[in-house]
This record gives structure tokens, C-alpha cells and sequence, in this order.
């Protein structure tokens, strides 16, 4: 077995979503919740095939979203791996729509952090073994950093 380390490559105010599922009928589900969940959000998803013909299969909304999810899902070449970036839309407005897609066993990170994605490669394929989501923590919050948490949720929409 070999590891290897695969970036995700993606501009740097782009959220996506990394997870795996089980069936190729995923495409067109994650196509019909998402385009439903938020009318006319912006997406590209691509999901590894892991058997028959083995293809990236895709779909989405956005042409940049749409290049940048098959480019990422070939790098990774993991089975039955899926990847999605948004645009102008932040995972924590999809993941519940996601969730209830039958197909999706795991969901690996949902960021727009820099992101590397740790592949174990056997003669057989490659799998996921998990991500590195952004950068190491330095520390723990004091009162100030508290403060500044709950003044930023609040100023993005987020709490009341």
C-alpha cells in the first residue's frame, strides 16, 4: 500500500464538500436535492465511479463549479468518492439536503479551507482515508476571541 496526499484545488473563497457514497444514481439525485433545497444555486459535482467503465460521472450549474469538481474528482480517482463546490452558497445551507440522499455514506469535510485529501493506493485502487481541513489550531479562545465568534455569526446571518 502506498499514501499519498492529493490538494484540492480550488480558488480560495470556494466551499466544496467531500464525501462518498454508494451508487451511481447519486449524480441525479444530488442534482434534483440541491437545485430544490436553493433555487438557482451555482454547483458542479463529480463522483468517482469504482466499477464498470470507472468514469468521473458529473453534473451541476456552473460551468468554473463543473470543471473544478471532475478536475479534483480525477486527481483523488478514489472509488465511489464524491466531491461538490459551491458558489455564492456555504455547505452548512446544503448538508441537511445532502444527508437525505440515500446513496451518501460519509461525508469527509465540508470547508473552503485549503484541503489535502490522504489516499491509500493497493494494487487493487485507491481509497479515502480521510482530509487535512485548513491549518493546525494554536490555541484555545479566551474571552476576546469569544466575543469575536458570536459578533462574526451574528454579522453573516447566522444567529440571532
Amino acid at each position: 500500500m502506498e499514501l499519498k496526499v492529493v490538494k484540492i484545488e480550488k480558488p480560495e473563497e470556494i466551499n466544496f464538500i467531500l464525501g462518498q457514497t454508494h451508487f451511481i444514481k447519486t449524480v441525479e439525485d444530488v442534482y434534483e436535492a440541491l437545485v430544490t433545497t436553493i433555487p438557482g444555486i451555482q454547483f458542479g459535482f463529480a463522483f468517482c465511479e469504482s466499477s464498470g467503465p470507472r468514469l468521473v460521472r458529473w453534473c451541476g450549474t456552473d460551468e468554473e463549479m463543473i470543471e473544478l469538481a471532475k478536475r479534483n474528482a480525477l486527481n483523488i480517482a478514489a472509488g465511489h468518492v464524491f466531491i461538490l463546490f459551491l458558489k455564492n452558497v456555504f455547505p452548512i445551507n446544503v448538508l441537511p439536503a445532502l444527508k437525505e440522499v440515500r446513496e451518501i455514506v460519509r461525508i469527509f469535510c465540508a470547508t473552503a479551507n485549503p484541503t489535502e485529501v490522504i489516499v491509500a493506493e493497493t494494487e487493487q485502487g485507491r481509497g479515502v482515508l480521510g482530509v487535512i481541513d485548513g491549518l493546525s489550531t494554536q490555541g484555545i479562545e479566551t474571552e476576546k476571541d469569544i466575543e469575536e465568534r458570536k459578533a462574526f455569526l451574528r454579522k453573516i446571518g447566522y444567529k440571532l
